[in-house]
């Protein structure tokens, strides 16, 4: 073996080899007699950059050299270490599955394993022996050197010239430093190790500009593209294209002379079409490895990367702000396309973005003192973008606190920051002027509103919203959030996004704002207040209570003959604004109009809106609503008072599809539905005055979302009996529970009215509903059956204030009974036949959910309290994956089951013939002991619990006494064993270890992973306890537990090593084998590989976490044997 440590390093973008050397450390082996690597050794290959490990015969005879490669294999995982493999005289193919020579040697040491007769040294050697197997499979996979039929001396050179050509080469891309990105590291690495595809591999990474796109790649590609035949990395594709005529050209020549090792020929420098053609030649043959950075068209896409297709095993990694290029590039119209992910780079996290920012503003990792406050404001502004952190951070590096202070003010008004022009360039890739209005008009005035409330609006505005919020999103230039307390998703753009977007419009016209497309804030207060607006002006936005009152100058009342010139004027916004004068001064193309605040009892006659696609008059002091024409005599008084006060002129609001009231506590009477015939939302909530709703509103045939939560309980019935044909209702917060409701089918209510009061007698709804209530005691609220989604959030209902059945609602898809005092899942929501989503977040009487509907997608169960009562969730095996959204909170230490994760019941509870079934016996001395249990944020001292999970039994205690039948111990983290032979097969196994503490005392033991393999079959079982942390007052703790395996998991002469880590103290382990039939029931569904979290436990790839949250898909695999154990856990 050769080890290659560089002693001295000149500037890491030097492509230089002048004042470079390099310590050589040579190791030849003779067969060593058992001894351990010398530590010189190991700091020799762990400080070094290259190893060139000479493969000969006898190469696997030395356990010196086995022991190196596993080392050496190490350092190239974790850091940028080069590995050079030479096949000296032997074939790779027998190195991989050890045949010939090296099958003999591993065949010798494992006789010489089973000849140990002491335990600790029998389970090292099997450790070593899994080691050594996995290194060689892994080396002989390396692209190396082949001396078969080659001179040496030849090979020698070529060997060293291929050494010096490497190291070198890596300098040229020094890995970046990076902060926050360790999980994105772990992704890309983890896609560019699999070898499963017969195709080729491509990787997108998306994100904004300036996110870390390239920084990623460039990390990865420098410790990785050295694996391949031959590698590339163009970066900045798209500048390098736009900045001349021939850029394609250039980055055409860098990739074909990269990936072919010679210059290109001249003759072809005029003709992209020849130079795609000569790349994809060279591709055809070879496994390569690309990079193609910033990418921004399908022509480039194309020209690059051809449409013949790659080598098996290439693989290929895209930059890129748009998502959409990578697949509809030429490649993926081949017959065999190629292996597609992508990967989306998110903003930094707070802690991260606070140690890029005090890395380069004050060169170590915590701010200055006096500088807390404007160091978090500044990592505030720039909401983890993190070259935005880096630019900033270095311009106030040396600067003082006041300077800080004012910065963030002045970069709001800049418009030619660097962070602007980067994050512009995705602006300027827009395809059509369309989208780039969309971008403009979601920037400076519908960030954080309602999506569909959204598209609704600009839809009205001639804008091609569908197309163009997919190309806004493929740019990350927007992206969605749900909001879980309004139940909607809402409109979400980086703030530096949006600033850039407000950059745009700002430089429309720079000293003149009122000659500008949109205006918002201080700037259109101002235009307004000066009576300067133009018809240049689109939209238009004011919110008195988010100004700063000592800028506005003199009286605050504003003219409405200011908006007079504004006759392109269609989205306005004037939110608590003082106005007066004569309304028919409002421009009549307004498609959008917000008054919040509206300080008139009623709707002006004389404003014009005919063009109104969206009203918001929201906690405004109007009285009553309503459209009224110049009625004929004789017209009922009552219908006259709802429509309020109304000129004789007409009014129209027939394109109107949103009206929002809500929280207008004054609002008593709403009439003249029958003039809102393309009405789509009314939103009445928090309008706790309401007395009268028109009957007209069931003309309103296009209706089909209503918003009536905080509405008093005897209006609702009223209201709600007039609606057949919505599909959202949201009735939250309105204490349904107070009055012991009872839902009823609406045509039921229907018979009722017939059967009580006669088909022919002209009654009113509110006289049914008297009638109803009078009949059966309690009032009653009908619900149409067109219901999609409904909402009974915060209503104080029990278990008991549900009906028994609500099959009538065969539409229902979402329901949502949030905050309700609820015990159990009400059986009237089994019978649901179409129910995909139920709600029941932060019910904290809710004791057990089981067996939800078979058609159920998604149970949010989240507790914002770790105060809650839910010990039980079970469901039907036969159902699909269910998606359940959960909190930490809500998982207990004791007497708790979630069916398919977790099963806890004491010990004393569970059934003898369970315990028998496991091979425990003798375990009285269980019987009133007690052990303190931690899981996350709860701690408990309980009696003993039984554990199941994952076909897994368990049991904790306190002390150091293990079974008797526990036969086969040793002392140490791990220990190894051959499976005995037996006529039947062995299903499970039972193992129990003993944590030491060599102090006396209070100790929490935190619990390892148990790590179970199966050399023979190569199988391995990664355990985490669902219990994280145990208290004890003595020295010791022991846990026992039993594993079920499958049929043919192990087999006689199997031979298993158990490991543990990460290694405690000290360790005492033991087992026995036993053949138990048993059939695991429930299992997390691993949708693909299993990963570690944080906390150490293992789950499965359906597992997602978002801050405290977890989203689990469970699947039931299989059930109990009928008549085994149909009790048990």
């Amino acid at each position: 073996m050769v080890v290659l440590s560089e002693l001295s390093e000149g500037s890491s973008s030097s492509s230089s080899t002048h004042g470079r050397g390099y310590d050589v450390f040579l190791s030849f082996r003779e067969i060593e007699t058992g001894e351990n690597l010398k530590p010189e050794l190991k700091s020799a290959i762990k400080s070094s950059r290259a190893s060139v490990i000479v493969l000969s015969k006898n190469y696997a005879s030395s356990r010196w050299c086995l022991d190196e490669l596993v080392l050496i294999l190490e350092q190239r995982m974790s850091s940028n270490h080069i590995v050079f493999p030479i096949f000296y005289h032997v074939e790779p193919t027998d190195v991989r599955k050890q045949q010939s020579s090296f099958g003999d040697a591993m065949a010798k040491h494992r006789r010489m394993m089973e000849a140990e007769t002491d335990a600790n040294r029998r389970s090292k050697w099997a450790q070593k022996i899994e080691l050594w197997d996995k290194a060689l499979r892994e080396v002989a996979g390396l692209k190396g050197k082949d001396a078969n039929g080659r001179l040496e001396v030849e090979l020698i050179d070529e060997i060293l010239n291929d050494i010096f050509r490497r190291l070198h080469i890596s300098s040229r891309f020094p890995p970046p430093q990076l902060i926050g990105m360790e999980n994105s590291i772990k992704f890309v690495t983890s896609w560019l190790k699999d070898v499963s595809s017969n195709t080729t591999d491509i990787l997108t990474i998306l994100g904004m500009g300036g996110i870390g796109k390239t920084s990623l790649a460039k990390y990865v590609y420098a410790l990785h593209f050295l694996e391949f035949d031959t590698s590339s990395f163009i970066e900045d594709i798209t500048r390098r294209c736009d900045k001349k005529s021939n850029g394609m050209l250039d980055v055409q020549k860098q990739l074909y002379d990269d990936i072919s090792k010679r210059s290109s020929v001249q003759g072809h420098a005029h003709d992209d079409s020849i130079y795609t053609s000569m790349i994809e030649n060279v591709v055809a043959c070879k496994k390569v490895f690309l990079v193609l950075d910033d990418i921004g068209s399908l022509d480039q896409l194309d020209a690059l990367l051809g449409r013949k297709g790659f080598h098996p095993g290439s693989k290929i990694i895209i930059t890129t702000k748009d998502t959409w290029l990578t697949k509809s590039c030429a490649l993926f119209k081949m017959n065999v396309k190629p292996k597609h992910e992508t990967h989306k780079i998110k903003g930094l996290s707070e802690i991260d973005s606070h140690k890029i920012l005090c890395f380069h503003a004050f060169m170590c990792n915590d701010p200055k003192a006096g500088y807390e406050e404007v160091s978090k404001k500044l990592v505030e502004y720039c909401e983890g973008h993190p070259m935005a952190l880096k630019v900033l951070a270095r311009s106030l590096h040396n600067r003082d606190v006041t300077y800080w202070e004012g910065y963030i003010d002045r970069l709001k008004k800049e418009n030619n920051s660097p962070i602007n022009n980067v994050l512009r360039m995705s602006f300027d890739s827009l395809p059509s002027e369309n989208d780039k209005e969309l971008f403009k008009h979601i920037a400076c005035i519908f960030v954080g509103m309602d999506k569909d409330f959204t598209v609704t609006i600009l839809e009205a505005c001639d804008i091609e919203i569908r197309s163009g919020i997919t190309n806004l999103i493929d740019r990350c230039l927007l992206s969605f959030k749900w909001n879980k307390e309004s139940k909607n998703i809402e409109l979400v753009m980086h703030q530096l996004v949006q600033e850039m977007g407000k950059f745009v419009v700002r430089k429309e016209s720079l000293d003149k704002p009122w000659e500008r497309s949109r205006l918002w804030g201080y700037e259109s207060f101002k235009a307004l207040k000066q009576k300067k607006g133009t018809e240049n002006v689109l939209g238009l936005t004011i919110d008195m209570q988010m100004l700063e009152k000592e800028k506005l100058h003199g009286s605050l009342e504003l003219k409405t003959d200011a908006l007079s010139k504004m006759d392109r004027l269609m989205l306005l916004q004037l939110n608590y604004v003082q106005i007066t004068g004569s309304y028919n001064e409002f421009p009549e193309e307004l498609r959008w109009l917000c008054m919040h605040g509206f300080p008139l009892k009623s709707i002006p006659p004389d404003l014009p809106m005919e063009n109104l696609v969206a009203l918001d008059l929201s906690y405004s002091n109007i009285e009553s609503f309503g459209i009224c024409y110049n009625y004929p005599k004789g017209l009922p008084k009552r219908l006259k008072q709802l429509t309020g006060s109304c000129s004789e002129e007409k009014r129209s609001l027939r394109s109107l599809k949103i009206l929002n009231l809500s929280f207008c506590e004054q609002l008593h009477s709403l009439g003249g539905f029958d003039h809102l015939p393309k009405l789509e939302r009314l939103i009445l909530r928090g309008c706790i005055g309401l007395l009268e709703v028109c009957e007209s509103i069931k003309q309103c045939v296009e209706l089909f979302f209503i918003d009536m939560s905080c509405i008093k309980l005897e209006k609702l019935s009223r209201i709600i009996c007039m609606l057949k044909k919505v599909e959202i209702l949201l009735l939250n917060g309105c204490y349904l529970g107070e009055s012991r409701i009872k839902i009823r089918d609406m045509d039921s209510m229907e018979k009722i009215k017939a059967n009580n009061i006669g088909r022919n007698t002209r009654t009113s709804s509110s006289a049914v509903l008297k009638a109803i209530s009078a009949d059966l005691k309690f009032l009653t609220i009908p619900l149409p059956r067109s219901l999609v989604k409904l909402s009974l959030a915060n209503n104080n209902l029990s278990t008991e204030s549900f009906p028994m059945d609500f099959g009538w609602l065969f539409m229902l898809n979402e329901l949502h009974l949030d905050g309700n005092p609820i015990v159990s899942l009400p059986n009237c929501i089994r019978s649901l036949p179409r129910l995909g989503i139920l709600s029941m977040r932060n019910c904290n009487m809710l004791m057990s959910v089981e067996d939800p509907p078979h058609t159920l997608r998604v149970l949010d169960l989240h507790f914002d309290s770790e105060k809650h009562l839910l010990r039980k969730v079970v469901f039907d095996p036969q159902m699909s994956p269910l998606g359940f959204i959960l909190d930490w909170n809500m998982l207990a230490t004791s007497s708790f089951e979630f069916q398919g994760l977790i099963k806890i019941q004491p010990m004393e509870g569970v059934e003898e013939k369970v315990i028998r079934s496991l091979g425990w016996t003798k375990l009285d001395f269980l019987i009133g002991r007690r052990v303190g249990t931690y899981l996350v944020n709860q701690r408990e001292k309980s009696e003993i619990q039984m554990y199941y999970e994952f076909g897994i039994f368990s049991t904790i205690y306190e002390g150091e006494k293990m079974p008797n039948w526990i036969s086969d111990r040793s002392t140490g983290s791990s220990m190894s064993f051959t499976i005995p032979s037996s006529p039947n097969k062995l299903r499970g196994l039972n193992f129990c270890y003993v944590l030491t503490s060599q102090y006396l005392g209070y100790k929490t033991f935190n619990l390892p992973v148990i790590i179970i393999s199966n050399i023979t079959k190569n199988h391995t079982w990664k355990y985490k306890h669902y219990i994280l942390n145990v208290d004890v007052v003595g020295k010791c703790l022991t846990l026992l537990s039993h594993w079920m395996f499958g049929v043919n998991d192990m087999e006689c002469g199997d031979q298993i090593t158990i490991t543990m880590r990460p290694e405690p103290f000290h360790v005492e382990c033991g087992l026995t084998t036993g053949e138990y039939i048993l059939t695991i029931w429930r299992f997390l569904l691993f949708e693909n590989q299993i990963r570690e979290h944080s906390y150490g436990s293992l789950f499965g790839d359906g597992v997602h976490f978002k801050d405290d949250q977890i989203q689990v898909h469970f699947r039931a695999l299989s059930q109990w044997k009928p008549g085994l154990l149909e009790d048990g856990p």
